[in-house]
């Protein structure tokens, strides 16, 4: 693992509307260094959720002070249930209420749904705000927070309605990450997985080997360098498909590696708790290799590598572990509706550890059959 300080920084290009990733061990506690050449003069809208608010907010009120910017705090439900119309539109109107100006900027302090919710109302109010994101949890560190896209969910599946919309910039703060709940953390580490499986089978295999120190409770010195590590080489992966595709045109689907599944599988639970996106991503990656593997893209060592490494750090892996009752046509039904379809066809992301590729026109029969497994099957610890 090559040194990282404790900070580090990944630029993702893209004309304009280029930005910088900042990762560093104690960014919230100096958080106005980082904001005074982002914001100038312009006031800071601060869009949080309960969590973290009771968590942060004093001392990025206190930071914002010493900054001496002007800061305004707006309180959101915690969870996937606030990626709503009618979470949007209480949002909106307590900004216009406050008298948000097109100069000023959101700040998103918060998981995905805060930074997805908080984008969506900078690229909708005022036909277009400036904002930040600072991520505070795992999956949003290393995914929701960089490439610009922001939404809500809807009855017919999740983040059909949204924008691209680039952030000013990604403050990110590892240290947070010790405040997250071990499921939440190990919820945002399938999205570091899925890096490794998309198309960098030698960062999979250090996951594999290191996984179990980056998901330990109380970190130290060696373990913030780690995370450091897998954050920036997730955020390099990610900005480095954003930046050749940013609109999600072709190569950017990649970046849906088992999504397809486990978008189905969030709307059939809900969008409740009873699953977090990425322990739907975790069980939707099993399946898009067990598909691969079905339809002779992938060894069924790639699989079963995958799931070893899952059951080693004790993640969900399989739909029959979701206290949910599920069928497969159902799942089917939401899969058709995923932002992927094209011309009536699903889009699925499947291929060997290391070499994914979006693949259409595959027999729905072989993919109900491995849902219907997936569902009925027990799996082994």
């Amino acid at each position: 693992m090559p040194e990282t300080s404790c900070a580090s920084t990944v630029h993702l290009p893209l004309g304009d509307r280029s930005y910088d990733i900042t990762i560093k061990s104690g960014l919230l506690n100096n958080l106005e260094t980082y904001l005074a050449p982002l914001v100038g003069k312009a006031r800071i809208f601060v869009i949080s959720e309960e969590t973290v608010t009771a968590l942060y907010e004093e001392p990025v009120k206190a930071a914002l002070a010493r900054g001496g910017f002007e800061g305004n705090w707006f309180t959101l439900k915690p969870g996937e249930a606030s990626k709503s119309f009618a979470s949007f539109e209480a949002l909106t109107n307590e900004l216009l209420d406050s008298g948000i100006e097109r100069s000023d900027i959101i700040l998103a302090l918060g998981g995905g749904v805060i930074g997805d919710l908080a984008g969506f109302a900078a690229a909708s109010l005022l036909r277009g705000l400036s904002f930040i994101q600072v991520p505070t949890t795992l999956l949003a560190q290393v995914d929701s927070s960089v490439g610009g896209k922001t939404g809500i969910n809807t009855p017919f599946g999740k983040n059909l309605v949204g924008a691209f919309h680039q952030p000013k910039a990604v403050l990110i703060d590892p240290n947070i990450l010790a405040t997250l709940p071990l499921r939440e953390l190990k919820a945002g580490y399938a999205e570091v997985l899925k890096y490794g499986l998309i198309d960098d089978p030698e960062f999979f295999c250090w996951l594999e080997e290191n996984g179990a120190a980056l998901l330990g409770i109380h970190p130290d010195e060696a373990q913030i360098e780690k995370q450091i590590y897998a954050i920036k080489t997730s955020c390099e992966a990610k900005a480095r498909i954003v930046a050749a595709d940013e609109r999600e045109a072709g190569k950017r689907a990649l970046l849906n590696l088992g999504h397809t599944f486990a978008h189905a599988l969030e709307a059939e639970c809900g969008y409740d708790g009873t699953l977090l996106h990425g322990e739907a991503v975790a069980i939707g990656m099993v399946m898009a290799l067990d598909l691969s593997v079905r339809m002779g893209l992938a060894d069924a060592n790639d699989r079963d590598r995958l799931i070893t490494h899952l059951k080693a750090v004790n993640m969900m892996w399989s739909a029959a572990e979701i206290d949910q009752k599920l069928e497969a046509d159902s799942l089917l039904s939401h899969m058709a509706k995923d932002k992927k379809s094209k011309a009536g066809q699903i889009g699925f992301i499947l291929g060997p550890i290391g070499k994914a590729a979006m693949h259409r026109g595959v027999d729905l029969d072989l993919v109900r059959a491995l849902l219907h497994a997936s569902i009925c099957t027990k799996p082994s610890k």
